[in-house]
C-alpha cells in the first residue's frame, strides 16, 4: 500500500508542530511538507502535489480559503481538510465552496484527524457536526430571493418600473415626491444587484412581480 502524501498548513508554529509530531508516528503517512500561510501552501502544493492537506483558515499572507480555491484549480485530486477554530457562516460556506473536502475543528482528537485523512483517501468526507448542522439548515431554509429584501413601497415602485413608468408618473400614482421615488429606485437597484431601471424591469417581469 502506497503511503498517503500529506502536508500541514497552519500559521501557529506550536499547532503545526504538534500536528506533525503525531502524524509522523503513523506508518501509512508520508509528510511531504509544512506551510505557515496560504501563499506558501499553494507553493508547497505545486511543488510536492500532496494527496491530502490539513489547512488552517485564518492566516496572514493568504487565507486558507484563498489557498484552497487556488490549489483546487491546478490539483483537484488533493483532498483539503480544513482544521480551524471557526465554524461561523463567513468561514464555513466559502471554504466548502472553494473546494474543501472535509471540515474539522481544532477540538478534534488526533484519532479523529487521522480517521478523516484515511476517509478522505477513500472518498468519504468528514464534516464536524456543528458545521453539518449549518449546512443542513441552509438547505432547509434556502436564501430568500433578491426581491424579498424589498420593502412594500419598494415593491410598488418596482411594479411601476416594470410597467415602464417614469419617476414623475410613479410619484403621481403613489402620491409621493419625485425625490422619494429616486431614493426608492436607487435602493431597488442596489438590492436587486442590477445597474439600471431597464434591468430592474426585466427582473420584475422574469420573476412575475407584475
Amino acid at each position: 500500500m502506497e503511503k498517503i502524501r500529506i502536508a500541514v498548513v497552519d500559521d501557529h508554529d506550536m499547532v503545526r508542530k504538534g500536528i506533525l509530531s503525531y502524524l509522523i508516528t503513523e506508518p501509512y503517512l508520508d509528510i511531504v511538507g509544512e506551510a505557515s500561510s496560504g501563499k506558501t501552501a499553494v507553493e508547497l502544493a505545486k511543488r510536492e502535489k500532496p494527496d491530502v492537506m490539513l489547512m488552517d483558515l485564518l492566516m496572514e499572507n493568504g487565507t486558507g480559503i484563498e489557498a484552497t480555491k487556488e490549489i483546487m484549480e491546478f490539483l483537484p485530486s488533493c483532498k483539503i481538510i480544513i482544521i480551524t477554530s471557526y465554524y461561523d457562516d463567513e468561514q464555513v460556506f466559502p471554504a466548502i465552496e472553494a473546494g474543501a473536502y472535509s471540515y474539522l475543528l481544532k477540538t478534534a482528537s488526533a484519532t479523529e484527524v487521522t480517521d478523516a485523512i484515511k476517509k478522505a483517501i477513500n472518498n468519504e468526507p468528514v464534516i464536524e457536526p456543528k458545521v453539518a448542522n449549518k449546512m443542513l439548515n441552509r438547505i432547509r431554509k434556502p436564501e430568500p430571493t433578491l426581491h424579498e429584501q424589498l420593502t412594500k413601497r419598494e415593491l410598488e415602485v418596482l411594479v411601476c418600473i416594470g410597467r415602464g413608468k417614469t419617476n414623475q408618473e410613479i410619484a403621481d400614482e403613489l402620491f409621493i415626491g419625485v425625490k422619494t421615488v429616486k431614493t426608492h429606485v436607487s435602493n431597488i437597484l442596489h438590492k436587486l444587484d442590477v445597474s439600471d431601471r431597464t434591468q430592474a424591469a426585466i427582473y420584475a417581469n422574469r420573476n412575475n412581480i407584475l
